[in-house]
């Protein structure tokens, strides 16, 4: 098939790339010259493990290519994939402008009967506010053209978006339409020949499953975070409570990890929709509110143990801090407890001596260079002469450690594990004063 999609950032770069390697020869547009230029010659912007490779192995193979040429865009693709941004408002509500800038882009160079696939995260009714957009950019051109606009909502997670597109667990078609269904089941087809994976439904439960699904994950790690927080009151590990209760195959163990919140582009501008999305419909929404609150509450947790474990006296202390990005195998450091904690740090008068696996430049984008920052090449070199560790990500590099090598290095032996990485016991063996979440000694909160 020819698709085309619109928007080469997170989301659409890795759509193109997975059809494109699927066979389908794929148009990617953006509006961004320096951006797709630099895609044209094989430069991704984005840190995701294998999507480099896959742009590059597509272009050479000639499905993939980029334009900045809208018209052509839209003339090439049978199917036309809305995948730009859906940046939070300011009141957490979602803002459509660049999902309707391409509705009406459709609208004026459309030739033919397509159909529009709108792949960004949008709130319910969008699809049909889509359709209206394209319908008036026609008439104004005097223009009659039938066309369809189903939802087909993203379940990429950052750091396994390629895994999660070519083995998805389920893909998901919003739409009432036979065609529709007959052509989106010809595009997935390189990917669900082993299992059948299509999930057919009306256009606006499309549009609701997505936030649903990211709700539903978000409630599940605030729920553990609680818990945590209980079992450092009662004397409890968390960890044997997360064991003993994921072994119930009705809860699992996915997404049932404690630690410091959680963070990035989808679940906490998802959840934020959400609950814009029900106060509009007059709905309450206790759960989600709570779920937000928790997880606002969570990300200060490393702070405050930190603080505890010195007393409140942080001024002119230097903090090591291992992972700057929300999770391990990605850069973004969207709303990552790693800038909760780094702003605190700095407000309480410490510096910072820090290191990323991958998010090192997104660092110094955001804060720039100052005086109580230190980016540094290795996990070692973050320790040395810190006067404690703090940990944000739980990237391998850090999994593994000398616990004896690691009180060497820091001049005051304390480490506040937001990950959970290390056996509490043998932190303490080894003489290091271990604040983990929901393991061990409880640190009131200031």
């Amino acid at each position: 098939m020819n698709i085309t999609v619109f928007g080469t950032g997170y989301v659409g770069l890795v759509v193109g790339a997975c059809l494109a390697d699927g066979g389908h020869d794929v148009v990617c547009v953006d509006v961004d010259e320096s951006r797709v230029a630099a895609l044209q010659n094989g430069k991704v912007p984005i840190y995701e493990p294998g999507l480099e490779s896959m742009v590059g192995r597509t272009l050479a193979e000639g499905h993939l290519q980029f334009t900045t040429d809208t018209a052509r865009a839209v003339e090439f693709g049978q199917l036309l994939f809305i995948a730009v941004g859906t940046p939070p408002d300011d009141d957490g509500s979602v803002d459509l402008n660049q999902v309707l800038d391409v509705a009406a882009a459709i609208g004026k160079h459309m030739q033919t009967c397509q159909v529009i696939v709108i792949k960004s995260t949008v709130p319910v009714g969008t699809a049909d506010t889509v359709r209206d957009v394209i319908t008036l950019a026609l008439a104004r051109r005097g223009v009659e053209l039938s066309f369809d606009v189903c939802s087909n909502p993203e379940f990429l997670k950052e750091g396994s978006a390629i895994e999660d597109f070519t083995r998805a667990a389920r893909i998901v078609v919003g739409t009432d339409s036979v065609r529709v269904r007959e052509v989106m089941l010809e595009c997935y087809a390189p990917y669900n020949r082993k299992q059948y994976k299509m999930v057919f439904m009306d256009v606006r439960s499309a549009e609701l499953t997505k936030y649903a699904a990211n709700a539903m994950l978000a409630t599940k790690i605030s729920f553990m975070n609680e818990v945590a927080n209980l079992a450092e009151r009662v004397g409890a590990d968390v960890e044997q409570v997360r064991r003993g209760i994921g072994s119930d195959p009705r809860i699992g163990y996915d997404f049932i990890y404690p630690g410091c919140g959680f963070g990035g582009s989808c679940l906490p501008k998802d959840l934020q929709a959400l609950i814009r999305t029900a106060d509009k419909a007059s709905c309450d929404t206790s759960i989600l509110r709570a779920v937000e609150t928790v997880n606002r509450r969570q990300k200060g947790v490393l702070f405050e143990k930190l603080n505890h474990a010195f007393g409140g006296e942080l001024r002119g202390k230097t903090i090591a801090v291992w992972g700057l990005a929300f999770k391990a195998n990605t850069d973004d450091m969207r709303e990552a407890p790693s800038r909760t904690l780094l702003e605190a740090l700095w407000s309480a008068g410490a510096s910072v001596q820090a290191f990323d696996p991958a998010a090192m430049e997104e660092a110094e984008r955001i804060y720039g260079r100052r005086e109580d920052l230190r980016l540094v090449r290795n996990r070692d070199d973050a320790v040395v002469g810190a006067d404690a560790l703090v940990i944000c990500t739980e990237w391998n590099v850090f999994r593994t450690v000398e616990f004896g090598w690691l009180r060497s290095q820091l001049r005051q032996p304390v480490v506040v594990d937001g990950r959970n990485l290390f056996e509490p016991r043998e932190m303490r063996r080894a003489g290091i004063r271990y604040y983990a979440v929901g393991r061990g000694e409880y640190a009131p909160s200031a």
